[in-house]
């Protein structure tokens, strides 16, 4: 009976290659590598302001979803579940043997995605300010706080129809008194907002300005 030779195949030496790296080789897919820009050459220690950005998700049919992480969203690119909308263009390339992008802003969807219905949006803070403007309810200056209508210390809820964007120096002055007692109106009608934008919305306060086209007049 012969003796069976095992033949070991000799793998390429690993020195200088990261343990990502290593295992994406061993999977079969091309490693990723970034081609920084003149704006990320702050030092081999600080976070690139890249990769700490949100990209918007849209569905199939440019209905907005989410704002994911930057490097959620490159990866439904590199499989092949999303394709790029908007680009950002002071942001670096990402390449790889067979993929190369430019750091996105606004990606969607190939395919469709239904979304649970939801008759009420959360009211947050983000959301309230977007509803009015980030400008105070009552003498229409930049907001800096909320306030509550009727106050809570006199039965006032924390609602859509008792809160609104207010400056620190009418919510100072109003305090816990009633609008009627200080002769003060509304600049608007408080009601909740409505659309499946305001979901976002409710989560986010910082909007590229890519985006706006996405989430209906209540984000402008």
């Amino acid at each position: 009976m012969k003796n069976s030779q095992h033949r070991h195949r000799q793998l390429p030496p690993t020195e200088g290659r990261t343990a990502h790296d290593q295992r994406e080789t061993a999977s079969g897919a091309s490693p990723l590598r970034v081609v920084p820009t003149a704006h990320d050459a702050t030092g081999d220690d600080a976070v690139p302001a890249w990769v700490k950005r949100r990209v918007l998700l849209l569905n199939a049919t440019f209905e907005p979803l989410t704002a994911l992480p930057m490097r959620r969203a490159v990866v439904l690119l590199v499989c092949g579940k999303a394709d790029v909308v908007h680009d950002d263009p002071e942001g670096p390339f990402i390449r790889s043997a067979g993929f190369s992008v430019q750091v996105p802003s606004v990606i969607r969807l190939r395919t469709f995605v239904r979304v649970p219905y939801r008759a009420r949006v959360p009211m947050t803070r983000a959301a309230l300010m977007h509803r009015d403007r980030f400008r105070c309810a009552y003498c229409g200056s930049k907001a800096e706080t909320v306030d509550h209508v009727v106050p809570r210390s006199r039965g006032g809820g924390h609602s859509w129809e008792n809160c609104v964007a207010c400056c620190a120096s009418c919510n100072h002055r109003k305090a816990d008194k009633l609008l009627s007692e200080i002769g003060w109106t509304l600049r608007a009608q408080l009601v909740p907002p409505k659309g499946p934008h305001w979901r976002l919305l409710a989560t986010t306060k910082e909007l590229d300005p890519s985006w706006l086209a996405y989430l209906g007049e209540g984000a402008a």
